[in-house]
């Protein structure tokens, strides 16, 4: 079933980027940064191997890609910051997250925001989701914008020259992801389930004493 889904979103980026180009990468990599699961590591080597054969030029491609990851991440971003606070505050004890988490995560972010931001644009996985917490944080929002766009570069950087080297292969790039991919997310998964473990076990602690 994942991996139907997974072809059928490539097979929709390689169209897309075929019939409108530069716009195609650009909205594409808007969507992805924006928490719609669109598969970047299939966005960029495929434009790199358009930019192999000549029909793209690669820092136009590189500099689109990290513009549009930061479009996105900036609507995300205000997403988080408009409606994401006062509705986890509200209804946040439903899904397990407290006023207590919520001031944890803003003093993360203030202490901590640039480099998670940086570093997060670097995962799979992570990448796609990391602006709506830095909006709930109300981070401060040049930041946020200049180590989103510092972190996208060089994402942009690596899967388009993978691209271009890879050729009419460039789609064994996503292969060699995929079980990467897998492993992020099963990960972000136990951090939850572990997370969820914790907070049952304080309310419980809380309640006897």
């Amino acid at each position: 079933m994942i991996t139907t889904i997974i072809d059928f979103l490539a097979n929709l980026v390689v169209k897309i980027i075929d019939i409108l180009g530069y716009p195609g990468i650009f909205l594409l990599m808007l969507v992805e940064s924006c928490g719609i699961p669109m598969p970047s590591e299939v966005i960029m080597p495929f434009s790199g191997f358009l930019v192999a054969d000549g029909k793209l030029n690669f820092w136009a491609v590189v500099i689109i890609g990290a513009f549009g990851n930061l479009i996105g991440s900036l609507l995300a971003y205000w997403i988080g910051i408009k409606g994401g606070r006062p509705l986890i505050e509200k209804y946040g004890k439903y899904i397990l997250i407290s006023k207590h988490d919520l001031d944890l995560a803003d003093s993360w972010f203030k202490k901590f925001g640039q480099w998670t931001v940086f570093f997060g644009r670097l995962l799979p996985v992570i990448r796609t989701y990391i602006s709506f917490p830095a909006g709930i944080a109300e981070m401060n929002i040049a930041k946020f914008s200049l180590f989103t766009f510092l972190g996208a570069f060089p994402w942009c950087v690596l899967f388009t020259w993978l691209g271009v080297k890879m050729g009419n292969n460039w789609e064994l790039i996503r292969e060699k992801l995929h079980n990467f991919d897998m492993a992020i997310l099963i990960l972000v998964i136990v951090l939850i389930a572990l997370y969820i473990y914790r907070h049952i076990r304080n309310h419980k602690k809380d309640h006897k004493n």
